[in-house]
């Protein structure tokens, strides 16, 4: 026989039995969607839960209002800056250094230390 006719038959028998044996990717490719439908859950549990806990943050600010003779509604200020401001209050801080590391007035300062009681 010639070598092309045992070539062609040899390519004829591989194409047939790739036929038979079937696309082991698609399992792949199954489980790659599996993958990425979990991933993509995920992450919106934890957009859910992120938006939850920015929620819980901003509970219990409101708006401060300054003391004098017309009250004027402040911009919100975030418990976390509120905390920093007790706390250098009660180690000692002026109203001005405080107000110098909580990027806040002496005004905002001094409205938060009046929200929590500490000056009066």
């Amino acid at each position: 026989m010639d070598i092309t006719i045992i070539l062609i038959i040899i390519g004829l028998i591989c194409i047939i039995t790739s036929l038979f044996l079937g696309n082991s990717s698609s399992s792949y490719a199954d489980e790659l969607e599996q993958v990425s439908i979990s991933i993509h859950q995920e992450t919106n549990g934890l957009k859910k839960r992120l938006k939850a806990v920015e929620e819980e943050l901003m509970i219990g600010v409101g708006p401060l209002t300054t003391v004098g003779k017309t009250q004027t509604t402040a911009k919100p200020v975030h418990v976390i800056i509120v905390n920093q401001i007790l706390s250098l209050h009660s180690q000692g801080y002026s109203i001005s250094d405080i107000a110098v590391r909580s990027s806040l007035s002496n005004d905002d300062v001094i409205a938060v230390l009046q929200s929590k009681g500490v000056i009066t």
